[in-house]
């Protein structure tokens, strides 16, 4: 597993649990590589305590070697592929007054592949949102809709970087739409809904942990390339809630050795039942972030960004995120965008 992999996995679990702690009982859908290329560039700009806890929150390892480890997987996602569509595009949006260090802008281009593009957020900040906005609804084939709100950005912004990613892949062994019924879904303890089911019975790559009474699944797509991995812990019977206590236990470590392929099954049936679903999230991920340790960048007169202007007086106002995913008979259709927006601290005499 490569650096940048490995340091994603991390922080989509530390992610995770902190989003899980706040809504325990709701669904959590997010795309980390999406979060952590946006905030990748920001980091670029980052300097002293401000990097220092940038780096931790998001697993980075320290250095330039980060940047160079996404400047592979941007080149890896987008290359070409017949079995499935992977892309992933980062652009920056800054104000045509502000100065931006020549250096800065060459690396965000360098390794993030993003251009910048000047636009007025001193005059018409709601313009310039209402362009990031349709940019992002391109590059997620018109998913993702309004990622910033009204008032994200306004005369005080200096910079957006935002990043959209968008897969589409069909299953390797797809349903059958005739098998596909209406089912209960279990959504808590005691209290189910009715779903659209999906059904079938195949020798699919399985794994069960036996002492954290855990099955494990993989759902490859055509290709074999990407799989999505199904983790189904064993209802209890006490009440308490399986789900919560594996989000407890689930680690990078863990996570590796449980979907390795080489500790996985092929040799018996499994009977698959899996609900389609259409599930679009929204987070602004300001407090998520800073409860990681990423405090400083958020406050004005803590955050040190001189990376991006060489002056400072610089700091992040938003971490705005969005995704969306469908899953049905023929495969999974999923897409994310980040934007993260930087302002000029005011200064009032």
């Amino acid at each position: 597993m490569s650096a940048v992999s490995s340091s994603n996995t991390a922080f989509a679990l530390e992610l995770f649990r902190t989003l899980s702690q706040t809504n325990p009982a709701g669904n959590i859908f997010v795309s980390p590589l999406s979060i952590s290329s946006a905030l990748a560039m920001v980091y670029l700009g980052a300097k002293g305590d401000t990097a220092a806890q940038m780096a931790q929150a998001l697993s980075f390892s320290s250095g330039e070697g980060v940047h160079a480890d996404f400047q592979k997987l941007n080149a890896d996602i987008n290359s070409p592929s017949a079995s499935y569509i992977l892309k992933l595009a980062n652009r920056l949006y800054g104000e045509n007054t502000a100065h931006f260090l020549p250096d800065f802008l060459d690396a965000t281009q360098k390794y993030y592949q993003a251009d910048l593009k000047t636009v007025d957020f001193i005059g018409a900040p709601e313009a310039c949102r209402a362009e990031i906005n349709s940019w992002v609804e391109q590059q997620t084939e018109n998913k993702i809709k309004d990622l910033l709100k009204p008032g994200t950005v306004d005369a005080d912004t200096r910079l957006a970087l935002v990043n959209a990613v968008y897969f589409k892949g069909n299953w390797k062994n797809p349903f059958k739409e005739a098998n596909t019924k209406e089912m209960p879904f279990k959504i808590k303890q005691n209290e189910t809904v009715p779903v659209q089911m999906m059904h079938q019975r195949k020798k699919l790559p399985y794994n069960y942990i036996a002492d954290h009474d855990l099955q494990i699944l993989e759902l490859p797509y055509v290709g074999e390339e990407l799989s999505m991995f199904i983790l189904l812990p064993k209802e209890s019977s006490d009440g308490s809630g399986p789900l919560l206590k594996l989000e407890k236990e689930l680690t990078q470590e863990r996570l590796n050795e449980w979907t390795d392929r080489k500790n996985m099954s092929t040799r018996s049936e499994v009977v698959l039942h899996l609900p389609k679903f259409k599930l679009e999230e929204d987070y602004e991920l300001n407090e998520p972030l800073a409860k990681l340790g990423m405090k400083n960048v958020f406050c004005a007169g803590s955050a040190d960004l001189s990376g991006m202007n060489g002056e400072g007086a610089l700091f992040l106002s938003t971490v705005a995120h969005k995704a969306f995913v469908e899953v049905n008979e023929e495969g999974t259709e999923a897409t994310a965008a980040t934007g993260a927006v930087i302002k000029l601290e005011s200064f009032i005499p």
